[in-house]
C-alpha cells in the first residue's frame, strides 16, 4: 500500500452529542473535555496509520473557534499530516452540527504529536505495515 493511501486509510471520525454533563456554567463544552475527545482521536488516527504502539508527547496550538453549545453534535476527524522516523503528526478538526438542522461549522482545531514505542518505551522507528 502506498503512503498516500495509507494515510487516507487512517483518517478517523468520530461523532459524539453534546450532553449536559460535558458543559459548563455557559452551557458550552468544557474545553478540556474537548481536548480529551481529541487526543483520543488522535491516539486512534495514529495507531491506525502506524499499527504500532504510539504515545502523545505533545499537543501544538489548540484553536477554539466556536464555542460548542449543549444539545448539538460534534464530528472529531484525525488526519496525518506529517511522519518523521519516530513521530508523527496528526491534526484534529472538530465540527458541530445542530440537531434538528443541516448547519455545520469548524468549532476546535488542533494538532497532536506521537512517539512510537517499543516493549521497553522506548522510542522506535515507524514502519509502515505492507498488505
Amino acid at each position: 500500500m502506498s503512503y498516500e493511501a495509507q494515510i487516507a486509510r487512517s483518517v478517523t471520525r468520530i461523532y459524539k452529542a453534546v450532553f449536559p454533563n460535558t458543559v459548563n456554567h455557559y452551557d458550552t463544552m468544557f474545553g478540556g473535555t474537548a481536548m480529551q475527545l481529541m487526543d483520543e482521536v488522535a491516539f486512534i488516527t495514529a495507531t491506525r496509520f502506524s499499527r504500532m504502539r504510539v504515545v502523545t508527547v505533545s499537543s501544538d496550538r489548540i484553536d477554539f473557534k466556536k464555542p460548542i453549545p449543549h444539545g448539538t453534535i460534534i464530528e472529531l476527524v484525525g488526519e496525518i499530516i506529517h511522519v518523521g522516523k519516530t513521530s508523527l503528526q496528526v491534526r484534529v478538526t472538530v465540527y458541530v452540527e445542530q440537531m434538528y438542522s443541516n448547519h455545520r461549522e469548524k468549532a476546535i482545531e488542533g494538532t497532536f504529536a506521537f512517539v512510537a514505542i517499543d516493549d521497553q518505551k522506548r522510542p522506535t522507528a515507524i514502519v509502515l505495515p505492507h498488505e
